[in-house]
């Protein structure tokens, strides 16, 4: 290839020279770009999502080819978010596809000094088991002048952003009704 040839096949020269002074057209298309297909053209099919990490509630289309999501965007239906994606939103693929996702149950014991798998059902009974003894063991039925407290300060809550208003809510009576004081949520900090 000349100089000459190389000197035409730049950018910015076919946008002056080749009638595309905005380079909105075919100065801005190299020969790699002109071979490239979108990977929503893919998809064997689009299925309807809603964006899973803050209580927005952002509508996606998930387009899915065999099996696996090739490619997030926003869903232009959406009352909410009328076709936008924040950045986490359009990168939620990764979040069910990334390889190195823990799939499992994972518990380090005290002191230990290596993970092992557990059941989900054996984990949340450890869970129970511990908020019950914690809650036993902080209970305040009354304070020092015998009025009613009925309380325990050794259990806090602190909700995160993907909770939406009617998880709140469940998990507001939940901590309130074992006996919690100090329940706040992340989007009130």
């Amino acid at each position: 290839m000349g100089i000459a040839q190389r000197f035409a096949s730049w950018p910015v020269v076919r946008q002056v020279l080749g009638g595309d002074p905005l380079g909105l057209g075919a100065a801005a298309q190299s020969p790699s770009s002109a071979s490239l297909e979108p990977r929503t053209a893919t998809a064997d099919e689009v299925v309807a999502s809603i964006c899973p990490y803050c209580g927005v509630g952002c509508g996606q289309r998930l387009f899915v080819k065999d099996g696996k999501i090739v490619q997030i965007e926003g869903d232009p239906d959406s009352p909410i978010s009328r076709g936008r994606l924040c950045p986490k939103g359009a990168a939620t693929r990764q979040l069910v596809q990334v390889p190195t996702r823990a799939q499992k149950v994972k518990y380090r014991r005290p002191y230990g000094t290596r993970w092992e798998e557990l059941s989900l059902e054996q984990a949340m009974d450890m869970i129970a088991d511990r908020i019950i003894e914690t809650r036993r063991r902080g209970w305040q039925d009354v304070d020092a002048d015998g009025k009613p407290l009925r309380r325990t300060m050794s259990i806090a809550h602190l909700g995160g952003a993907t909770l939406d208003n009617e998880e709140n809510y469940l998990m507001k009576k939940l901590y309130t009704a074992l006996g919690a004081v100090q329940i706040e949520n992340q989007a009130r900090i």
